[in-house]
């Protein structure tokens, strides 16, 4: 399908890249490996919020390069969703459209939180192009900007091809707030109905989850749909490694929830929470 898209967010984005500054990048020289998507959309999206860290710095010299990526990226915005509604899903695709120039400062936010967030960054292009729990905030800013529209299975569709590349699994009907930051990333599970808010850092194999599920009544091999499930993390949240923060429960402001917690209860603000009592190690000789 042959989509024309007809708002001005090329001429927003184009100006976001020219107000660029140092520790982003804004070399237009540089040429870097290609690589290959299975879902077209990523890479275009990639190359919108981050040109210059994916060869494509003709969108940083021609506003009119913009406006033909984003024509390509709704096209396939547009054949992903019709599909799903069988109506005409132009005014959606230019609805998610006209927000990426929002949610590309976003992403510079998130991408400030991984470098103060962690020892091991070098720089701000390391993480756009290798930290998986960019990508995956990446993607899911975009599906959730979908999913509000009401294209919430076509967001799916996104935010798991995400997971497959990131091994992170972001709903795309969570609200994540700004400067987060998801250290390492493998097994992190956030479900749909959980807000994060902002200045959260999560570390590998924490869950945002269910504790439970209530049945429908009307059928009793279902499960009931669209209600509160997962949690609420406040401001200035750290969750270690292997956590898991189960049900429909409110974690405070600058909170630290240390590693191999299991937190089922409301968190009050200016908390930590740890496991006090780890298991004994034992030894013995195997001859």
């Amino acid at each position: 399908m042959d989509y024309c898209y007809t708002g001005d967010t090329h001429e927003r984005l184009f100006a976001a890249y020219q107000g660029d500054e140092a520790p982003f990048p804004t070399q237009t020289q540089m040429e870097f490996p290609r690589r290959e998507h299975r879902r077209a959309e990523v890479d275009i999206l990639k190359r919108l919020f981050f040109p210059t860290c994916w060869n494509a710095a003709a969108l940083v010299r021609d506003e009119l390069a913009v406006l033909d990526q984003l024509d390509t990226l709704g096209g396939l915005f547009y054949s992903g969703i019709r599909p799903y509604s069988g109506a005409d899903p132009a005014e959606t695709v230019a609805t998610v459209i006209d927000q990426l120039p929002t949610v590309r400062a976003r992403l510079k936010k998130d991408v400030e939180a991984a470098f103060k967030g962690d020892p091991a960054a070098k720089t701000y292009m390391e993480i756009i192009r290798s930290y998986p729990g960019f990508m995956a905030i990446l993607v899911q800013r975009v599906a959730h900007t979908l999913y509000e529209a009401g294209a919430s299975e076509y967001a799916r569709e996104l935010t798991e091809y995400a997971k497959t590349e990131t091994g992170i699994d972001i709903h795309p009907g969570a609200e994540i707030g700004d400067h987060f930051f998801i250290d390492h990333g493998t097994g992190v599970v956030i479900g749909e109905t959980t807000t994060v808010g902002e200045w959260v850092r999560l570390y590998q194999d924490v869950t945002l989850g269910a504790l439970h599920f209530e049945a429908d009544e009307s059928d009793e091999h279902r499960l009931k749909k669209g209600y509160k499930r997962h949690p609420d993390i406040g401001d200035h949240v750290v969750i270690g490694a292997g956590t898991k923060v189960l049900g429909a429960i409110s974690v405070g402001d600058h909170v630290s929830i240390g590693a191999n917690s299991w937190v089922t209860d409301d968190v009050p603000d200016d908390t930590k929470v740890y496991v006090t009592d780890h298991p004994t190690q034992e030894r013995k000789r195997t001859n």
